[in-house]
């Protein structure tokens, strides 16, 4: 059975993976258990599990505060990815690392490729472009996944800060004029975990190209903050988790400003993964995330 590491364990992705991957064997580890910025933590862990590939979803993504707490983002997203690449590399283990659309500056008018120019505008996608970097050079043969806004009941993400606020406040106002595409947990845990396979079977088969370098996955249409608020406050309000709506109020990035800035459009072309994985069999209808993850949060109250 194949053997699968995961770093950042008890993020959202982490949760994901471990609730879908009931036919492969799992190894996930929280940041207590691994330690991804210190190379001795990594090689104790690896020696010890022998996994056949790590999905690295650890990550520091704090946004707003990574403009300060400069030395630990750097530190999280740059250089432990390098270091688990070098790791990986000397004992012959295969690789998969999660990045963000964060490493664009948002000015293209289009959605972005893979192999479009990056021009990150904050520290944190300063530091995943430095980490995605770092990864290839150490192992040529692993695979970045870059993908955006992820969401999922568990957690501090923007649909349960979101559903907080609706509790607390009658007026809530949303920046209109920065789109991407929000990505529901579980559907990018499919998508990590047919890759992974994918990866590790291109790498054992010689009479193939290694499935190496860039793609790109993320929910799908692309949707402003404000756009994405008002699908999970009209759910909300259907299935009865809130008991009235907070009036929301579109605003342009300009009047809510933050530490951070971020890219204004960073919506993910997806044609690699199509023809990898096959464009109709790939779910990543946010809005459907949107619903899964309230029918969740329902039967917990």
């Amino acid at each position: 059975m194949t053997r699968i590491l995961i770093s950042g364990g008890h993020g959202q992705l982490g949760q994901a993976l471990t609730q879908q991957a009931t036919h492969l064997h799992l190894i996930s580890l929280g940041h207590q258990k691994l330690d991804v910025t210190q190379r001795a933590c990594l090689e104790r862990a690896l020696d010890r599990h022998q996994a056949d590939i790590v999905i690295n979803a650890a990550a520091y993504t704090a946004v707003d505060n990574a403009e300060t707490d400069v030395e630990q983002a750097y530190r999280v997203n740059a250089i432990a990815p390098g270091l688990m690449a070098s790791v990986c590399a000397e004992r012959g283990i295969q690789m998969l690392h999660l990045s963000t659309d964060y490493v664009f500056d948002g000015l293209a008018a289009q959605p972005y490729a893979e192999d479009a120019p990056t021009n990150p505008i904050s520290v944190y996608g300063h530091s995943k472009r430095e980490g995605e970097q770092a990864v290839l050079r150490a192992l040529p043969s692993a695979l970045i996944l870059r993908t955006s806004r992820v969401f999922s009941p568990f957690g501090n993400n923007f649909l349960t800060r979101l559903l907080t606020l609706a509790q607390e406040r009658s007026e809530l106002s949303l920046v209109d004029d920065q789109t991407s595409g929000p990505t529901y947990a579980p559907h990018l845990a499919r998508i990590v975990l047919q890759l992974a396979e994918r990866l590790l079977a291109s790498s054992s088969d010689t009479g193939s190209l290694p499935l190496t370098g860039i793609v790109h996955f993320s929910g799908l249409p692309c949707i402003s903050w404000y756009g994405f608020a008002q699908e999970i406050i009209g759910q909300a309000i259907k299935l009865g988790l809130l008991g009235t709506a907070p009036t929301l109020t579109p605003i342009p990035a300009s009047h809510y400003p933050t530490p951070a800035r971020r890219p204004a459009q960073s919506g993910l072309q997806q044609d690699r993964v199509d023809a990898l994985l096959g464009k109709d069999t790939i779910e990543r209808d946010w809005r459907k995330g949107i619903e899964h993850s309230l029918l969740f949060l329902q039967k917990t109250r």
